[in-house]
């Protein structure tokens, strides 16, 4: 005998078919939208942009990288100048050695010269004391090598005497494969290294 309802398993299972359908189509949907709102949230990121100190437009990525690069390359040079020119009659010959990690050939050039010309061994026959006092330098990262200018103000104390001097260097900073702990822990390396002028000042404190 015909009955005008269907059977009541067929209405079961197409129900449980669309059920099925539609939560498939949610799980689907909650998933691209999880990946469309991460794409678009890198994009911004990688797409912000800042104002540099002379007002030019950067990216921020590029921006926190040259920041990044400038305190390192400040620290490398503040590092070096001081153990290379803060030195006395019991540090000297460690505080060399520590400054040549930080230089190429051309650093120890400088040294060598200055080995030659007798300024360790004054400083050794006179006990003398070189403090630096100030270090200034000047950076362009615009491309690597990076050119830099340093002037670096310094105290010999003979006793009674202090005498003031302010030198003048310049040289370029390049990049090392990898860090060097404790030796070398910014990875760069100073490149053309040239002692321009030396001058004797008045300093106040």
């Amino acid at each position: 005998m015909k009955t005008p309802y269907k059977n009541i398993y067929e209405v079961l299972r197409l129900n449980r078919f669309i059920v099925l359908t539609i939560v498939i189509a949610c799980s689907l949907s909650t998933v691209i939208s999880s990946l469309v709102s991460v794409k678009m949230f890198n994009k911004a990121v990688n797409g912000a942009f800042a104002i540099g100190r002379n007002g030019e437009v950067m990216p921020l990525k590029w921006m926190e990288q040259i920041e990044g690069l400038q305190v390192e390359a400040l620290n490398h040079l503040d590092l070096f100048h001081s153990y290379f020119y803060g030195i006395d009659a019991t540090n000297f010959e460690n505080n060399i050695e520590k400054s040549l990690w930080l230089g190429d050939e051309s650093v120890d050039n400088v040294y060598r010269q200055k080995k030659a010309d007798g300024v360790y061994n004054r400083l050794v026959q006179y006990s003398l004391v070189q403090k630096v006092i100030d270090i200034d330098s000047q950076i362009d990262l615009t491309a690597e090598p990076y050119p830099f200018k340093t002037v670096t103000v310094f105290q010999i104390n003979r006793g009674s005497i202090i005498d003031t001097y302010e030198l003048v260097t310049t040289g370029k900073l390049i990049h090392l494969e990898k860090r060097n702990f404790p030796k070398n822990t910014n990875a760069l390396l100073i490149t053309d290294y040239f002692e321009n002028s030396l001058k004797k000042i008045d300093y106040e404190n």
